[in-house]
């Protein structure tokens, strides 16, 4: 699937550079043309021979030891990748990027590179945490560079958090997912607008109404609309997972915040995905005070919320909307009546209660329908995968033209 492709790894010293050996297999595996950079900090966790017999290409780590009189050789890699790969990624090498410090063969490549850069941060959380560390990683974010989050588990320093670094099998396919998104950059000067995860209705200051929603497939919506080149908005709800790098978040609590979010950003947008899961009734009463127990039963009152995605349907006049339908059961009959009534250009309905579709995972299993019918069956994917097949469709249909005029076909 990367066959043809060129890309540079970039391993540095960290415990997790012995994950840099199975990513480089792996790469090399799918088609691709691996050139490995390793530190020189790197080298004392694992041995450039090892790189050099999975890569079949010399390891390069001294920027003066030139082998190739023809050419500059951190610049001829620069020039030549398709991808950048830097995995694991300490501390250190992010904050000579964001800085733009060269004073070893990573360094400088990174700073002479015109192609995608995407980093795998793998350190101690509170180093992970620390506000020098998330800072650099913001300023990288703006300027265009992707990220694989870190994971949560063991560390080799003793503690059990986030800072591990991600699966090579999942950095494998975020590349396959850059790449391909990268060929099909088709949003390009587009502004995409994506609601994510579950809204909050408070009962009182303490108490609150919510759901299961952890805002990962409405992330990775964004994160696959920012790689095609869109500016892209978030309007979050409650999240348990990270947004992702290089795209604005707007946060909010209840569904009357995100719809005035939502509102206020809707005429610029050019795409509008509706993933989050919104709550359908609040209460009635919100209480200032924390209800105190009485009785053996409590009766809360509750009243509907507007329908999001159907007031978006009612208004919209350039934007293709995107709606989901998280279903149970008769999943086309429900996303196709959905489609319908709330005016919208496509409906990715998942039955949550297959394995793997659910909410909080990592994956997904989807349904792509647009007005004439079922588009596309996803088999079970990652959410990262899911969401690129879900934007190429959509940019296509945009340049198509392939957009419902506000307010028709709704009830």
């Amino acid at each position: 699937m990367l066959r043809g492709k060129t890309i540079v790894l970039g391993i540095t010293g960290g415990i997790a550079a012995y994950k840099g050996a199975a990513l480089c297999s792996k790469l090399v595996q799918a088609g691709a043309e691996v050139h490995v950079i390793m530190t020189e900090s790197a080298t004392q966790f694992i041995t450039p021979l090892t790189l050099q017999t999975l890569s079949r290409h010399p390891v390069h780590i001294d920027t003066f030891d030139e082998k190739d009189p023809s050419v500059v050789t951190h610049i001829d890699l620069a020039d030549r990748a398709d991808l950048i790969v830097v995995a694991p990624a300490t501390a250190n090498i992010i904050g000579k990027a964001a800085n733009g410090l060269a004073d070893d063969m990573l360094s400088t490549t990174l700073l002479a590179a015109t192609s995608p850069i995407l980093v795998a941060p793998a350190m101690n959380v509170h180093m992970y945490e620390h506000p020098a560390v998330v800072r650099n990683l913001e300023l990288l974010a703006s300027r265009g560079v992707m990220f694989v989050e870190p994971g949560t588990g063991q560390l080799a320093c003793g503690y059990v958090a986030k800072g591990r670094l991600a699966e090579p099998e999942d950095i494998v396919i975020a590349v396959h997912s850059l790449l391909k998104a990268k060929e099909n950059g088709t949003l390009a000067g587009k502004r995409v607008l994506v609601t994510a995860g579950g809204t909050v209705e408070r009962l009182d200051p303490v108490r609150y109404l919510t759901n299961d929603s952890s805002g990962k497939m409405g992330f990775a919506i964004a994160e696959a609309a920012k790689v095609m080149g869109a500016e892209v908005t978030v309007v979050a709800g409650r999240t348990s997972a990270s947004p992702p790098a290089g795209v604005k978040v707007v946060r909010v609590e209840s569904a009357q915040q995100m719809l005035e979010a939502v509102l206020e950003r809707f005429d610029e947008a050019d795409i509008v995905v509706k993933s989050a899961a919104v709550a359908d009734y609040r209460p009635v009463t919100r209480h200032g005070q924390k209800i105190k127990k009485s009785g053996e039963t409590l009766t809360l009152e509750l009243e509907k919320t507007t329908d999001i995605l159907q007031t978006l349907g009612e208004r919209k006049t350039h934007q293709l909307l995107i709606g989901f339908a998280a279903e149970t059961e008769q999943l086309e009959k429900y996303a196709m009546d959905k489609l319908k009534r709330k005016n919208a250009d496509l409906i990715v309905g998942n039955d949550v209660s297959q394995e793997g579709a659910g909410f909080n995972g990592d994956t997904n299993i989807v349904q792509l329908y647009g007005p004439s019918g079922l588009i596309e069956a996803m088999p079970l994917l990652s959410k990262r995968e899911t969401a690129q097949r879900i934007m190429t469709i959509a940019a296509q249909r945009l340049a198509e033209g392939d957009v419902r005029s506000g307010g028709r076909g709704v009830e």
